[in-house]
């Protein structure tokens, strides 16, 4: 009897030890359960994000191929210079209409300006330096933030505006919390033709300073005369 007690004794142990073994295992699971989910949930968020910015990246390299693209063919096809309807008009209110005419285009395409800067008749322009008397010239600096669909929009109307522009330059970078919007720095200028009695009243003005100046430069090129030492007589007066 005391034998089958023994064993009794074991095998109650062996059971409350499977127990405990099987009630920790348990446990463990419970806990490591939503860990694995976690870190499924992880892995599929990387790579989600890692598609996402790849398609990101893929239409970035698109939009500026496609601004290269229609750079170099808007380089062969010419256009009209703007008119102002008025004439008189100074360089920042003619270019003020066809100016409002890009606004009009970004408006539709709802491209959003962060900041615009003006420089009117800019001295490093060849319209400026070389035919300053018949056109006006403004070059807008623009910080935009816009969609890739939105943007090739624009850039596509931008193009195909009636009117002579020069895209300088652009500048797309996405946008870090939210790579489906873009940060843009373009830069254009804009030109319109001056009227016939403005062209040639500053045309006139710019020959009087031009002829100026050079009377001027010779003035300062012609040596003295020599002047006499004390007590004798100047040498042209002999």
């Amino acid at each position: 009897m005391e034998k089958y007690t023994v064993y009794l004794k074991k095998f109650q142990i062996a059971v409350a030890i499977l127990a405990v073994a099987l009630l920790v295992f348990i446990g463990v699971l419970a806990k490591t359960i939503p860990l694995v989910g976690n870190i499924v949930e992880i892995q599929d968020n990387y790579k989600t994000q890692n598609a996402s910015l790849a398609d990101a990246e893929r239409k970035l390299q698109e939009l500026k191929d496609d601004a290269a693209k229609k750079e170099a063919e808007d380089e062969s096809v010419l256009k009209m210079f703007f008119k102002p309807i008025s004439d008189g008009l100074d360089t920042e209110a003619a270019i003020s209409d066809e100016f409002g005419e890009i606004l009009q285009v970004m408006r539709d395409n709802k491209i959003k300006a962060r900041s615009v800067k003006y420089d009117y008749d800019p001295q490093d322009d060849n319209f400026v330096k070389n035919a300053g008397a018949k056109y006006h010239v403004c070059r807008v600096t623009a910080e935009m933030i816009a969609s890739y669909g939105n943007f090739a929009g624009f850039l596509r109307e931008l193009y195909k505006h009636e009117h002579f522009l020069d895209i300088s330059s652009i500048e797309i970078l996405p946008y870090q919390k939210n790579k489906r919007i873009l940060l843009v720095n373009l830069q254009f200028k804009l030109y319109a033709q001056k009227d016939a009695a403005t062209a040639a009243a500053e045309a006139a003005a710019a020959a009087e300073e031009a002829k100026a100046n050079q009377q001027q430069a010779d003035s300062q090129s012609t040596p003295p005369s020599p002047q006499p030492a004390d007590g004798g007589t100047s040498p042209e007066a002999e």
